[in-house]
Order: structure tokens, then C-alpha cells, then sequence
């Protein structure tokens, strides 16, 4: 009975972390799609990038995964109107990644207010 019960909560708690985080393991034609639209897009990429700059967009993909989608996003729009001649290289995804991270950058500036304070040193002494 206790095996029971504990498999119970267990089965419970998996579905409730799973409906607070949006897992959509729930829904098997929506992960169907969303496998099929990533094996898409990894096909695309593969026919567009060499070795090395696949390598480069993947170790980018760990650290900056909307930085990586955007890139890939606009190689897979590149490809698509045929605006690629041949395979990427490590070079070229450099240049596009500059590219899109000036598009991206957020321009941050720093105003000081200076506060108009009376000091002794600045009083004339006639």
C-alpha cells in the first residue's frame, strides 16, 4: 500500500512541476512538432555551416541561447532566399555574429548629476 501511495504523489508532483515550468510533454503532437521544426532546423544549418562554425554556434548556444537562436535564425532566413553562396565558414559566422550583435546592442549611458554644493575654498577671501 505505502509503494502505492508514494507512486501516487510521485505521479502527482511530475505533473504539477510539469504544468508550472510548461512542459509540453503532456501533449505529445505538440512535442511531435516541436522535434520536427529542431531537427529542421539542425538539417538547415548543417547544410549551411562547416564544422567549425557549427562548433562556434554551439559553444555560443551554451552561453547566449537567444544570441545563437537569432544567428541561426537569420542564417536559416539566409539560406532560405539563397543570399548563401556554399557552406558558412568559421570566418563568415564571425562577421555575421558581429552583425547581429550590433543590431542587438543596447546602448547604456550613465548621467551624472552634480549637485551644487557651497564650500569654504570657493568663497572669495578679499
Amino acid at each position: 500500500m505505502a509503494d502505492e501511495e508514494l507512486e501516487a504523489l510521485r505521479k502527482q508532483r511530475l505533473t504539477e512541476l510539469q504544468a508550472k515550468h510548461g512542459d509540453p510533454s503532456g501533449d505529445p503532437v505538440q512535442q511531435e512538432a516541436k522535434q520536427r521544426e529542431s531537427e529542421m532546423r539542425n538539417s538547415i544549418l548543417a547544410q549551411v555551416l562547416d564544422q567549425a562554425a557549427r562548433a562556434r554556434l554551439s559553444n555560443l548556444a551554451l552561453v547566449k541561447p537567444e544570441k545563437a537562436k537569432a544567428v541561426e535564425n537569420y542564417l536559416i532566413q539566409m539560406a532560405r532566399f539563397g543570399q548563401l553562396g556554399g557552406k558558412v565558414s568559421e570566418q563568415g559566422l564571425i562577421e555575421i555574429l558581429e552583425k547581429v550583435s550590433q543590431q542587438t546592442e543596447k546602448k547604456t549611458t550613465v548621467k551624472f548629476n552634480r549637485r551644487k554644493v557651497l564650500d569654504s575654498d570657493e568663497e572669495d577671501d578679499d
